[in-house]
């Protein structure tokens, strides 16, 4: 397959900090480097290793806080699982992991075009917002307040084949909800009509067919039995808010001691994590599709 780094860094320039001011102001150019795998522009069949190098790490701003446990962080859950923890930034729970996820699914991206299917996300919601000023106006407002607010990230995926997935524990939407939920600050899941179904009675929840594989309603989110439906696949991902935030917090020592938690100066943090989680999704979805597609070609003789 042809894959170009050029396409892998306009992948990773999309979920990059300090593009607008909503964005943590962190200048990171997250330039990638092929170092195996393609050859000549082709993919050589060896596994792709990406490099993506840090530029404007500063672990300094961490060292007056490093004594205290961080109001929403894994911290603690960390120290209770290995006994250890650097306190200089978020390690593996940190967002900045997801570079890598976003470079991978540029090339899961690439290769499902090959098969026509297509996987697009975008920000639908900002603490309940959905109308584009009032997120900005709300997004102004937490800032100005030191604050932080959560998002929800829709996505879609056309072009998908009947047959995708497997039956009981790999079903297509355990697959999406196991890749999804991953993510850092992703707290909530649902395909098709998801928790409104509840609502629902089956007769206004069940997808009456048109032929084979078009129905007239798509609550099922292009999933039954675990395996696609050939309907587009459809679904919400829910972020939390920052936890990272301007205001003093109460919180403890690592000594178990009251104590006051606040980011020390010149910190840079996102107000809304779900805009850079975008591209995140996109990456992650494509990823499962990919496997399942070519797991697939295995299920009939």
């Amino acid at each position: 397959m042809s894959i170009s780094v050029e396409e892998i860094n306009a992948a990773l320039e999309s979920r990059a900090p300090g593009r607008n001011s909503y964005t943590s102001p962190r200048k990171e150019p997250d330039i990638a480097e092929i170092l195996s795998g393609v050859f000549e522009g082709k993919t050589t069949g060896a596994p792709i290793s990406i490099s993506i190098a840090n530029k404007d790490a500063d672990s300094s701003k961490y060292e007056e806080v490093k004594d205290l446990l961080k109001p929403g962080h894994a911290n603690s859950s960390y120290l209770a699982k290995y006994g250890h923890f650097d306190y200089r930034g978020g390690g593996r729970a940190s967002a900045r992991e997801t570079a890598c996820r976003v470079a991978a699914g540029a090339i899961a991206k690439k290769l499902l075009l090959y098969y026509g299917i297509k996987v697009e996300a975008s920000l639908t919601e900002i603490g309940g917002e959905t109308d584009p000023a009032c997120k900005a106006r709300l997004l102004e407002k937490v800032m100005k307040e030191g604050d932080s607010i959560g998002g929800v990230v829709e996505f879609i995926a056309s072009g998908i084949s009947q047959g995708l997935g497997d039956p009981v524990y790999k079903k297509l939407e355990a697959e999406l909800a196991y890749a999804l939920l991953s993510i850092p600050a992703c707290k909530g899941f649902e395909i098709g009509s998801g928790f409104g179904s509840s609502s629902m009675k089956g007769s206004e929840h069940n997808d009456l067919f048109i032929d084979k594989v078009t129905t007239s309603t798509n609550n099922a989110g292009g999933v039954l039995g675990g395996i696609s439906t050939g309907m587009p696949l459809v679904g919400r991902v829910v972020f939390k808010p920052s936890s990272s935030i301007k205001k003093p917090q109460r919180t403890v020592s690592l000594r178990g001691e009251p104590a006051l938690f606040e980011l020390p100066n010149g910190s840079r943090h996102d107000p809304c994590v779900a805009i850079r989680a975008v591209p995140v999704v996109e990456a992650m979805i494509a990823l499962v599709l990919i496997d399942a597609l070519l797991i697939n070609r295995c299920s009939r003789l």
